[in-house]
């Protein structure tokens, strides 16, 4: 049977998420409860945005020394880094993943999101063409078709950017402790 053959239909199962984290893993998603030091964090998650609640936990454990709405704004703008591989890349076809990977600085924290490149770029002819993402503040507007979560990084991290590889995509953002360079601060 070929590697990439559908699977025969399987039943429907609950299994709960924190049964899929290896043990020694395990503390990158239990919040303040069991925070240890780290200079960089990475997991790889699979295609289904039914794992968004592990990401959540992840993203919220990596900032889970931090105030509130640090802790907040650090989860929201990764889990757009994750809804965004899921959406837009192979990531979320069959087979996909991605993977986040946070770092901590002295002045805050930078997280990536390597996806497995675009849905659209034909492999073969362009495995790994060079072409950044771009955003504008207009786009943040509630009738704009595409765009919006990209901008909302744009606005609330302190800085944001991408490798510009479309067959590798990693894009990141920095936020710093003290939120400075996003406009978290004058929105409340």
């Amino acid at each position: 049977m070929p590697v990439n053959a559908p699977l025969a239909d399987l039943p429907d199962v609950t299994l709960p998420l924190g049964e899929l984290v290896p043990p020694f893993q395990r503390h990158y998603f239990t919040g303040p409860d069991d925070i240890r030091f780290f200079k960089s964090r990475c997991y790889t998650f699979g295609r289904s945005v039914q794992y968004m609640p592990l990401v959540r936990a992840f993203l919220d454990t990596c900032a889970a020394e931090r105030g509130t709405d640090y802790r907040y704004l650090f989860t929201l703008l990764g889990s757009e880094l994750a809804n965004n591989a899921l959406t837009h890349t192979r990531s979320g076809q069959p087979y996909g993943h991605y993977t986040l990977k946070c770092e901590r600085r002295d002045n805050g924290l930078r997280l990536t999101c390597r996806d497995q490149g675009s849905k659209h770029t034909d492999q073969k002819d362009q495995p790994n063409r060079f072409e950044h993402l771009t955003t504008h503040a207009s786009r943040l507007t509630g009738d704009a078709e595409s765009g919006r979560g990209l901008a909302m990084i744009d606005s609330l991290a302190t800085n944001w950017g991408d490798n510009g590889f479309t067959g590798t995509r990693q894009v990141w953002f920095f936020l710093a402790y003290d939120l400075s360079g996003s406009s978290w601060n004058s929105l409340l």
